[in-house]
């Protein structure tokens, strides 16, 4: 752990700098949509603005401009600031919706009024950059959490090389790179590093602002890929078509059913069948660890975050319109853009629960 006076260090300075400035960032974001919106509202239009994980980033975006196609009445516009900036903007009724990949708390949903639906599977995948080595690289869940925990610090070293007899593994320092606070990567990567490390689960636990005891931070999803990408000896953990976007070398996880996978579609919807079927309506469930050879343990749903009650009933009949839209038409673009599609009879719950929302 990290002394008071390291804590109070340069590194604190940068962090809150950069939290200051994403916090004016946000602000400014705002205002602009509102002078947009503003004039679009004189035009009888509706734009919902919603915010949260950049992780599935690449997929409101393309969202948001398939969906404008079909009426400019009708607009979307999705700020990428954090899951736990997204579940606070919805909670205090600004913006139509959040997105990321944290369970809602009891307090936010009763006191919020705050619901969460299931809007595609993700994978949070360990990302790797270890020169030399060209074979798979595979690392168990508890030598995941030592090597984040900073107690295993060297590539060579037995715990990985155990795991991995074939490669010839190189003498080099492990370079940690994390996510700062209230990242929805975040919350998929110590729920599960809890499940299979108790060292883990006391010293970090659950969360989506993890006091990471070691290692530099990455603000975005894309930050963090191009940093591994670009730091020989590194390690991180990004939505897994970041990685295979970027090429960079993914660990293959080893799962409860003794098998090393690596996020892929099948894998993705392997875990998600292995925890939703045969009954398809836990559509809040952590979906890491989930039983199944084929399993990816880093699996995770990103959801949508709503609020129970809206003023407006233009707003709340948009809103309405938009949903039924991604959960119909939008899961294709989902595919394209390299997520995983909520397995069809999970999809069909989450209309359902949508038709009773609305």
């Amino acid at each position: 752990m990290k002394n008071p006076a390291a804590l109070s260090g340069p590194g604190t300075a940068r962090r809150c700098s950069s939290r200051s400035l994403i916090s004016h960032l946000w602000l400014l974001s705002l205002f602009i949509l509102g002078l947009y919106g503003a004039s679009a509202m004189a035009q009888n239009a509706v734009i919902l603005v919603g915010s949260g994980s950049t992780v599935p980033g690449p997929l409101y975006n393309r969202w948001a401009q398939e969906y404008g196609k079909r009426s400019p009445h009708l607009q979307m516009k999705y700020l990428p600031a954090g899951t736990s900036e997204g579940i606070k903007q919805i909670s205090h009724g600004s913006g139509d919706f959040g997105a990321g990949e944290a369970q809602l708390t009891d307090k936010e949903r009763k006191e919020a009024s705050l619901i969460e639906l299931p809007v595609v599977l993700i994978g949070i995948a360990p990302i790797y950059n270890l020169p030399g080595v060209h074979q798979e690289l595979r690392l168990s869940g508890e030598v995941l959490a030592e090597i984040f925990l900073g107690d295993v610090k060297t590539w060579n070293a037995p715990p990985i090389a155990k795991l991995n007899p074939e490669i010839t593994l190189p003498d080099l320092p492990i370079q940690v790179i994390n996510r700062p606070a209230g990242k929805g990567s975040n919350y998929v990567l110590t729920d599960f590093l809890s499940k299979v490390s108790s060292k883990f689960r006391a010293q970090v636990g659950v969360t989506p602002s993890p006091k990471w005891p070691v290692g530099t931070p990455a603000e975005r999803s894309a930050d963090m890929a191009d940093k591994v990408k670009s730091s020989p000896g590194s390690i991180g953990y990004v939505e897994y078509q970041y990685a295979v976007k970027g090429g960079i070398s993914q660990v293959a996880v080893l799962n409860p059913a003794g098998k090393f996978v690596r996020a892929s579609t099948e894998s993705l919807t392997a875990a998600c069948k292995a925890v939703e079927a045969p009954h398809w309506n836990s559509f809040s469930a952590s979906l890491t660890n989930a039983s199944g050879a084929d399993s990816f343990p880093l699996t995770s749903f990103t959801w949508i975050y709503l609020g129970s009650k809206s003023s407006d009933s233009a707003r709340a009949s948009a809103l309405g319109n938009f949903l039924d839209w991604i959960y119909r038409d939008g899961q294709q673009f989902a595919v394209q853009e390299g997520y995983a599609d909520l397995p069809s009879p999970l999809l069909a719950a989450v209309r359902k629960k949508i038709k009773n929302l609305q």
